[in-house]
């Protein structure tokens, strides 16, 4: 599904919502072991809204994983900059597509940052695929604890529909498991985002989730 000069993105996207560890030293301790378990592409999620926390946080991320994963930062473009990461995601009550990417720069095709947006239905969807973003994510797939307001649950016949609207790099994201991920590639996703179902036995659940994933 992805045309040349596209990015192409792993089956497997793991976003680590700091709000789902006690402490910072747990969240890294769980990049970790993913990494460990084959993970190459990994979101670092905080909507705590402190900025300094962020940042710290999200440079000792970058300085344990180095250059064996590629590091997106959810929401903000500049912290993005300031944490030397490779990409940011925005979603629809954030920056623009378009302001993200006019801070983050567009580069060439070695050292191009990422840009991802989120989408939640097929309106949303078309009008991402007009911007610069190098993918974009539909969801929720399933229903999904992980979000305090999520949207409505779009189901594999959303993303099926969604395949259908671009040729972008399609991320489907929301209550997707090591149960369920394969029928969500099948439905026409290019990757699954997870979130929940990495957290125990980040290692064991990431070499699992690749192997069903193939």
């Amino acid at each position: 599904m992805i045309e040349a000069g596209q990015i192409s993105l792993p089956r497997l996207y793991v976003i680590l919502d700091a709000g789902c560890f006690a402490e910072p030293k747990f969240m890294l301790a769980a990049a970790e072991e993913l990494v460990g378990g084959g993970v190459t592409l990994l979101q670092y999620r905080n909507k705590s809204g402190n900025a300094r926390v962020m940042l710290e946080e999200a440079r000792e991320l970058k300085g344990l994983v180095g250059s064996q994963v590629r590091l997106i930062m959810n929401d903000r473009a500049d912290l993005c900059l300031a944490a030397d990461f490779d990409g940011v995601h925005v979603g629809q009550d954030d920056l623009s597509a378009e302001a993200a990417r006019r801070i983050i720069g567009s580069g060439t095709d070695e050292h191009r940052r990422w840009l991802g947006v989120s989408t939640h239905n097929p309106e949303q969807l078309a009008m991402a695929d007009k911007t610069s973003a190098d993918y974009l994510a539909i969801g929720p797939v399933f229903a999904t604890s992980s979000k305090a307001n999520p949207d409505p649950v779009v189901g594999l016949g959303g993303v099926r529909r969604a395949r259908q609207l671009t040729q972008k790099p399609l991320v489907a994201i929301g209550g997707i498991t090591r149960g369920n991920a394969r029928e969500v590639i099948e439905a026409g996703a290019d990757t699954v985002a997870v979130i929940s179902d990495l957290i125990r036995e980040p290692r064991k659940s990431a070499e699992e989730f690749l192997a069903i994933l193939g």
